[in-house]
């Protein structure tokens, strides 16, 4: 017998989904930052074992959308409460509900198995956890609670080890050699985009896309050139820096990312381009894979 299932994570921005994903797959396939909003995309990850297959789906935080881009993301999570076999949804202590009513309520009456998941319980204390299960057996009855540190992977194996229990009966979707579903440059774009998050502040991540030109791999070596896109002509020159040592920085830190990512050597070029407007911009939008 055979198992195998859709496994979505839902919840709030920054409640630690991608951490989760990452720590059941043992791979780091979602970037990770404390900025909101860092994953974009319904990234999809694989845990195989000899009976089974779990296709775990990482998605973006719930927001109230304000541009386009922020709605093609809501779409990618509406997707995945569509298409689950299993629906994680992910908390952190403390936190009351969903950032939007309407999908917090189509959780709350799914008939889907519900795996309930407080997060960050290493910042938290027994009292507090106890208060916590209590609230969230009355507003979610139908849920399983697990209290779990993803970053510390606290509780991790258990969650693993009741998802592959109730699994439903299916052959596999995917290879059983395969990770993702994504292909390499997507990661290439991730990785630079993540150190992006971390190097710059305010509005220049939100206003930045990736978009890798080239990936040339030879048996020693990876050849990629990518470029950043900004909106704005004063965003170009932010990254850039000054004679161009904050865009050396991404490189280098990228580069270091991604011949662990890869287990290769990699030479990378970036270059940043202007693309007025392109969250706004349903053509851009569709080229950079949100619709």
């Amino acid at each position: 017998m055979h198992k195998s299932g859709f496994v979505n994570i839902i919840g709030n921005p920054n409640v630690g989904k991608s951490t989760l994903m990452n720590s059941l797959i043992g791979e780091k396939l979602s970037i990770i930052t404390s900025k909101a909003q860092t994953t974009r995309h319904r990234i999809l990850g694989l845990v195989n074992g000899d009976d089974f297959q779990i296709v775990l789906s990482d998605t973006p935080g719930v927001i109230k959308p304000s541009y386009d881009l922020q709605s093609s993301m809501m779409d990618f999570v509406k997707t995945a409460i569509n298409d689950a076999d299993i629906i994680i949804y992910m908390i952190e202590v403390g936190e009351s509900g969903l950032k939007d009513e309407d999908l917090y309520n189509k959780i709350k009456s799914s008939t889907l198995p519900l795996l309930l998941v407080i997060n960050k319980i290493d910042l938290s204390n027994q009292n507090e956890l106890e208060d916590q299960v209590e609230k969230w057996k009355n507003k979610l009855p139908n849920a399983e609670i697990f209290p779990i540190s993803a970053l510390e992977k606290f509780q991790v194996e258990s969650l693993l080890k009741r998802i592959i229990e109730i699994l439903p009966e299916s052959p596999p979707y995917f290879p059983k050699d395969q990770l993702t579903d994504k292909p390499e440059r997507f990661f290439v774009n991730e990785i630079i985009r993540e150190k992006i998050l971390l190097n710059y502040k305010k509005e220049i991540p939100y206003s930045v896309e990736i978009l890798t030109e080239e990936f040339k791999e030879d048996d020693k070596i990876i050849r990629i050139r990518s470029i950043i896109m900004v909106e704005r002509n004063s965003q170009k020159g932010i990254i850039i820096g000054h004679k161009g040592s904050a865009l050396k920085k991404i490189g280098i830190q990228a580069r270091k990312d991604l011949e662990a990512f890869f287990g290769k050597q990699i030479h990378i070029e970036l270059f940043v381009k202007v693309n007025k407007n392109w969250r706004s911009n349903q053509n851009q939008l569709k080229r950079f894979g949100y619709k």
